[in-house]
Formats: C-alpha cells, structure tokens, sequence
C-alpha cells in the first residue's frame, strides 16, 4: 500500500532530465507520484517518459475538460500529502513570491492546503542574482520549503550554486516536510563511528563500529527539526550534505571536538565506539621481528564522564554495548556517567550490524525494543527523548 501522495511539479529547467530518475527513487520509496508539467519543462523532458515512469497521466492543462467539478487545480491540491517542485526555475520562483496562477501548478501551488517544498536548479548568476534571493526570501517568509541547491558544475559549464540538491537530501527533505517537527528549534550533537588509533606510522587500532546508527540517528533527527551536527569518526557511511560533519578520526580529536560543540547544542547523543586505550605511539614503522610483539596501551579521557560532569544541564544519552548483562551494565553508565537515558545492546547483536535489538534504560524504567533496523530504532529514541524532554519542561512549568 502507498503512503503518501506526492504532486511533483516539473519547470522549465535543464535538471528536467533528473525528473525520471526522481520519480523512480519516489516510487521506489512507495510514494503515489502525480507529475504535473509546466509548458517550458516539455522543452527538456516529454510527457510520455514522465507518465511510464510516474505510473499516470501526466497532467499539463487546467482548461482540459475533466470528471466531477472541473476544479482539478483545487481537487488535486486536497488530495495530496506534499506539492514537490522538482526542479524549480528561476521564473517559477518568481511567480510563487508574486501568487500568480497563470497554469496547472502555479495554480495548484496557490489553493494547497498540504506543504509545498520547491528545489532550485538554475545557472549560478541567476540564482546568485538580488531578484531571485529577494524571491526566495519571500517564499520562506510564506512557509514554502526549500531544499537546496548543490554547489557544483553546470550545465552551462560555470561552477557555483544552482545544481539541482543531490537526491539523497531531496529525501530527507521530502521525509521531513511530511514528519512533524518534534525539534523543531533544537540543536543535537551526535558523535559517531569509531575512532582509529595509530601504533606507528603505517599501523593502527581501531573497531568494528560501522557509524550505521548514527547515521540512522543524524537523519531522523534531522527529518524531525532538529539542527543536526554530527562529529564523525570512522565509518562505512557517508553523512548526507544537508547535515552538518565535524571529522574527528581519533580519540584526542573526538574529544576536542565534543567539547567544543556540546555547550551550543541542546541534546548530545554519545553514539560513536570510541577508544578506551590507545597504543603508545612509536615513529616510523616497527619492524619484523619475533614471532610475538607486544603494544603498550595507555588509558584514554572518559569523554562521556566528562561530559557527564561538566554538561548536566544539557541532555545525555549514553550507548551501552555490552557482551553480557546489558541492563545492569547500562545502569551503572547512566549513574555512574550522569546521564538522562543509556541505550544498551549487546556488541554481538549490533555492532556492525543493520539489525539490533535495544533497550533504553532512564532512571524511572526500562523500555525494551524488539530487533528491528536502525532506522527504526533510531524513530523510536528520538521519540522517547521528546518525550522525555516534554516531560520535564511541564514539570518545570508547575513548579
């Protein structure tokens, strides 16, 4: 069964041609796609592409008779869940922060009652230019969405902003246009992967922390409001350009950067396996010898303890990977570390892995999550932290 409904409106922009493939990705994602082209987007991309790949008519005309009340500008814009704009021209915009209604989608875009999310795609001088940055000022001002655009080559050759937003961000966007917006004016720190530790200077220690949740935990909660920082150790992942990356490849660095960044966020979510113990380090390359070498290994800072004591007014969420009694381990972290809620899992069952069984341990209960992917997982934490934080706000208010 499909979602939700997306009205996708074309304009007469070269990144037309990336329409097909969005429709694709949209359909992949079982959104109900309904294109609706504007008379210069024909020019760059036919109707009959559009309508293989959409899976319906391709809609064009608002003068053509239809069934029912011939309101079709007004029929199709309450049916939908999201008005998508994709690309969106320099004139289009234009039209939008001035509410004309001279076809089918400028007209749809004027009686919505469902959120319109516009991606701009146009040379770089056009974008750049006052009219269109006064445009697009306009339409923020009205509640339009804006996603994008990329910086990058153009079709034209020049190099600068106005590429069409790579479509793994126009998801995101997409996703977060339709999710509410529980953190909406938050900012959530999240550090994540693993750090890598050098022995010398062609060897090094690291773990089996894929940086898949959080990752998983940087989307959604960039899909919920939030403004999403990520400090980012080793992973198998790449961040998605809409959110903000801070690398931080090593332990030293992984703590410069948490502390440094934790004072302007409301919410830091400690998800990255980073180093308990680090090699002493030795200059240039330790040789072959004995069959047997042995590494000194020093302990590292406690960056969550640290956390702990010094950011008590923010809030702290722990991950407990454990090999053996999660609860009672994750526990003595949330206590001993002065934190609001631990995720715990065992290392066996998550580590490395897309699929993994949780619980979240706070100081009133436990909450067991059954196995289920990341990104699900990832939903329901962030969920149980707005609940948790709805929580103490109205406690603060009675008192």
């Amino acid at each position: 069964m499909l979602k939700k409904k997306i009205l996708l409106g074309v304009t007469g922009s070269v990144a037309a041609y990336k329409a097909a493939e969005l429709i694709r990705l949209l359909r992949k994602n079982d959104f109900f796609v309904q294109v609706v082209l504007t008379k210069s987007a024909k020019q760059f991309v036919t109707p009959l592409t559009l309508q293989a790949l959409s899976g319906n008519p391709v809609l064009e005309n608002m003068w053509e008779p239809s069934e029912g009340n011939g309101m079709e500008h007004i029929n199709l814009s309450r049916t939908a869940d999201l008005i998508l704009i994709a690309p969106t021209s320099g004139n289009f915009i234009a039209k939008l922060a001035n509410g004309l209604a001279d076809d089918l989608l400028t007209n749809l875009c004027l009686a919505r009652s469902c959120p319109l999310l516009v991606a701009p795609a146009m040379n770089v001088e056009m974008f750049e230019n006052n009219a269109t940055q006064r445009n697009l000022k306009a339409i923020k001002e009205d509640g339009v969405l804006i996603s994008g655009p990329d910086l990058g080559e153009q079709a034209c050759g020049e190099v600068g902003l106005g590429r069409l937003i790579n479509f793994e961000s126009l998801m995101l966007d997409i996703k977060k246009a339709l999710t509410p917006q529980i953190f909406i004016n938050k900012k959530i720190l999240i550090s994540s992967g693993a750090t890598v530790e050098k022995i010398d200077e062609a060897r090094a220690i690291t773990n089996l922390s894929s940086g898949l949740m959080g990752l998983n935990l940087a989307k959604t909660a960039y899909t919920m409001g939030a403004d999403v920082t990520v400090v980012s150790g080793n992973s198998n992942y790449e961040l998605p350009q809409c959110i903000k990356k801070i690398s931080a490849k090593n332990h030293e660095a992984m703590y410069q950067s948490i502390v440094s960044n934790i004072e302007n966020n409301d919410i830091y979510i400690s998800a990255a396996a980073i180093s308990d113990y680090k090699p002493s380090y030795t200059k240039g390359k330790i040789k072959k010898g004995s069959n047997l070498i042995s590494i000194d290994l020093e302990k590292t800072k406690d960056i969550l303890s640290y956390v702990g004591e010094n950011f008590s007014h923010k809030f702290l969420v722990g991950f407990a990977a454990e090999s053996e009694n999660v609860v009672e381990n994750g526990k003595n972290k949330l206590l001993s570390k002065n934190l609001d809620i631990v995720i715990g899992n065992e290392i066996k069952e998550s580590m490395g892995k897309t699929k993994a069984s949780m619980v979240i341990i706070d100081h009133d209960k436990n909450t067991i999550l059954p196995k289920a992917e990341k990104d699900i997982q990832s939903r329901i934490i962030l969920e149980y932290i707005f609940k948790l934080l709805s929580k103490e706000k109205a406690h603060d208010t009675i008192n």
